[in-house]
């Protein structure tokens, strides 16, 4: 096919509103006839659009129906060349912006830019070889090619060649040698080609670090252990899992304990999708994610029946976080145990995941009971990515591997910025030229090792890419961690509201520009006004940001303690709405929670603001109706209630909602629905049935802001819309109302997500005192 075509002359597919599918795809991609493939399958779909080459790879964009784009997309990755292979697929809905054609536009000249791919699942020819025993490489763990294996975990500085890895201190055989100087081999240039002679390998250690086993027999005692009901801390790509029989209750138990996490839900790794078919529903597009190169963890809705996984592996939650083997370790590990694993990150709670075996045995000595490590060197920590299907879209929750550092790109060069995140899911991003950075999840920086973590991720961005920041962008927060290490750096610093961070980013993934009205709802994030905001309603102009609307304030006695106490947060709501009278309605649940004494003490609390700050977070709303309705009263890890409130919600058919107002001056009184929430349950209306109305008048009240504020656009964004159900049911009434709906996909909607919307902030700073 020549370097340009004549446009294809089709008709669009008239199915629905029309979007636009934006894809980048990295890989061996080129040379492979992938743009002749794309144009075919475009031209078959009646789709419009274009494809073009540039040194980062394939870039393509597809206008049509969402149903018909979300077939392109599953085809891409099933149908391409035999000869190619897809590392990193990247794709995103947007607006459709008119194309009457399909065409392959010429190729993008220019040199290559600074590009880290992400760490890369097995591909079927490694693990065809590790599985022959005739191979050989039989059995061997650290199998990788061209197109598969460790990328961002063992580079130390760019370029990408073995001499600046972890690799370099394993001299290829002749072998090796061989499949690397030859351009017609898959091997050629893999900078961490390896084989049983010349690469790493693995042992079996006791908790004193004393060698039980090497080689593949380390593997097999490492199984027998697991099978024994023994926890095993195994050293993967970016770190330590912790393995475990998810069978077995009493493993489980014992995890949970040495662990520090009574409830929050473990991953579970299986080695097959029959065997997750077997255990959860699962549809193309999910079946999709779960084998695609990126290879996260998805939440997957539990069956009712015939589940082969202990119940307390995720107590009381109807999904589960399912993985497939990920690297060629994993899928020999799996072949030998044939059943499901708990396959959690190898750290105490609120700790960054170990990634040295020797730190391993003083970190995890008290949680596992045997260590299979290996001696290939980790650069930087990289924890399992979540995520999960929504919309018929892909939703990242936590982004690490298979998509850090990944960038998105800007459009044009920028001034360099490093921006530090949030406190929680911290993440960090860089600006460098026309590409935004985003780093791997870091975590809570709750603990010495995490904020050492967070320095050593903001050093390996700064010696990676070579990068000196202009201006550091943080949080408006001054107690912030990340905060007060951007003041500390003595340069310039742009304080960046957090909801207003929310919305910036949402806004760059989905490539949408003012006017636009962001709805940011999130458990707390510094007000300018010194209150804690979490339910609110921005007008982002070219420049800056108005406060649309927001809930209505309330207090929280106990500040912190409040939110790992939903009954402290229902109290503080409830005063607000019936003042002192509260004190004496001891058929609230909330209220009978307390003695007579503690009652007293969050009465003055509450009545001088003592320790009991003021907030408008949607966040702990859900919080205060789980406790009023007597569903959750303390929680085990963030956002328990409120997902206990979801899942009630979702197994309910309801199109009832409760009565709020909305004043002019932008304020939602959730009074009148809390009253008639309490009387529903005067009246044993059940737990479900309320769940349902609550989640069905939060979609109302945005609804009614959005009507109010009079802009077309609306981005939803914040902690609370990892809620499956109150995403897709705000996303669907906005669109009936006539709004345009736009929502996140590969950056999270959480605080992982923070980081791109400082630097965002930072970009539009600098944009509006160039027009001044």
């Amino acid at each position: 096919m020549a370097e340009t075509s004549n446009p294809s002359v089709c008709e669009p597919s008239s199915r629905g509103t029309l979007l636009r599918l934006k894809m980048t795809i990295r890989g061996a991609v080129q040379g492979v006839g992938f743009r002749p493939f794309i144009y075919r399958l475009a031209t078959e779909m009646h789709l419009y659009g274009w494809v073009s080459n540039s040194a980062q790879g394939v870039f393509l964009e597809v206008e049509g129906s969402e149903s018909v784009l979300r077939d392109f997309l599953l085809r891409v990755g099933r149908d391409k060349p035999a000869i190619s292979f897809i590392q990193s697929l990247e794709s995103s809905f947007l607006d459709a912006v008119g194309f009457t054609s399909f065409e392959i536009r010429p190729s993008v000249q220019g040199e290559k830019t600074a590009l880290v791919l992400p760490d890369i699942a097995t591909c079927p020819d490694c693990l065809r070889e590790i599985t022959d025993p005739s191979n050989s490489r039989y059995h061997y763990p650290f199998t990788n090619c061209t197109n598969c294996g460790p990328r961002f975990t063992i580079i130390e500085s760019l370029p990408y060649d073995r001499p600046s890895t972890t690799m370099k201190s394993f001299a290829m055989c002749p072998a090796c040698e061989q499949e690397y100087r030859n351009p017609l081999d898959r091997r050629f240039h893999a900078q961490p080609n390896a084989c049983p002679v010349c690469g790493p390998h693995i042992e079996l250690w006791d908790v004193s670090g004393s060698t039980l086993a090497k080689h593949h027999d380390a593997l097999v005692k490492a199984t027998g252990a697991i099978r024994q009901g023994r926890i095993v801390a195994v050293k993967g790509l970016g770190g330590f899992h912790l393995l475990a029989d998810a069978r077995n209750a009493a493993t489980v138990r014992l995890l949970r304990q040495r662990k520090r996490r009574e409830e929050k839900p473990f991953a579970v790794m299986l080695s097959s999708i029959p065997a997750i078919r077997a255990i959860c529903h699962l549809d193309a597009l999910e079946e999709r994610l779960l084998r695609s190169p990126e290879a996260p963890i998805v939440l997957l809705k539990r069956r009712e029946i015939g589940n082969a996984v202990a119940a307390s592996i995720a107590p009381g939650n109807p999904y589960l976080g399912v993985m497939l083997p990920y690297t060629p370790l994993h899928h020999l590990l799996m072949a030998e145990l044939h059943f499901p694993v708990i396959a959690t990150s190898g750290n105490l709670s609120d700790e960054p995941i170990c990634t040295d075996e020797k730190e391993a045995l003083q970190r995890l000595g008290g949680l596992s009971d045997l260590f299979l490590v290996h001696n290939r060197p980790i650069v930087r920590h990289v924890d399992d990515s979540i995520a999960r299907i929504v919309l018929g879209r892909e939703l990242v929750l936590r982004r690490a591997r298979g998509y850090a550092p990944l960038p998105l790109y800007l459009g044009g060069d920028v001034a360099p910025v490093l921006a530090v995140g949030a406190h929680q899911k911290s993440t960090v991003a860089i600006s460098v030229g026309p590409q935004l950075f985003i780093s791997q999840h870091i975590g809570d920086l709750e603990t010495p090792q995490a904020y050492d973590a967070f320095e050593k991720v903001i050093r390996s961005f700064e010696e990676l890419y070579e990068f000196s920041a202009a201006k550091v962008a943080c949080d408006l927060h001054p107690d912030y961690t990340s905060s007060e290490y951007a003041r500390r750096t003595g340069k310039p610093v742009v304080g960046v509201q957090h909801q207003y961070a929310h919305v910036l980013a949402c806004m760059a993934e989905n490539a949408i520009s003012a006017p636009v009205l962001g709805i940011a709802w999130d458990g707390s994030g510094y007000g300018p006004d010194g209150t804690i905001w979490g339910g609110e309603f921005l007008a982002i102009n070219e420049t800056d940001f108005t406060r649309a609307a927001h809930l209505r304030s309330f207090r929280l006695p106990g500040s912190e303690k409040a939110v790992k106490e939903p009954r402290r947060i229902a109290l503080g709501l409830l005063y607000e709405l019936l003042g002192n009278v509260v004190w004496e309605r001891e058929s609230l649940a909330p209220v009978r929670e307390f003695s007579v004494g503690e009652r007293r003490v969050l009465r003055s609390m509450l009545e001088r603001g003592l320790n009991s700050p003021v907030t408008t977070s949607a966040g702990r709303l859900f919080d205060a109706v789980a406790s009023i309705i007597d569903l959750r009263q303390t929680v085990g890890f963030e956002g328990q209630a409120a997902m206990q409130l979801e899942f009630l919600a979702a197994n309910v058919e309801c199109d009832d909602g409760y009565e709020f107002r909305l004043d002019a001056s932008g304020v939602i009184n959730w009074g009148p629905m809390v009253l008639d929430i309490i009387g529903d349950q005067a009246a044993a209306v059940p737990a479900g049935v309320i769940a349902r109305k609550f989640h069905n008048t939060l979609a109302e009240m945005m609804v009614g802001v959005a009507k109010q504020a009079g802009l077309e656009r609306v981005a939803l964004t914040g902690g609370c819309f990892q809620n499956k159900l109150l995403t897709v049911h705000s996303v669907r009434r906005l669109q009936e109302e006539g709004f345009r709906v736009y929502w996140h996909q590969r950056i999270p909607p959480n605080d992982g997500g923070i980081a791109v919307g400082q630097i965002m902030a930072a970009i539009r700073a600098d944009q509006s005192t160039q027009k001044e």
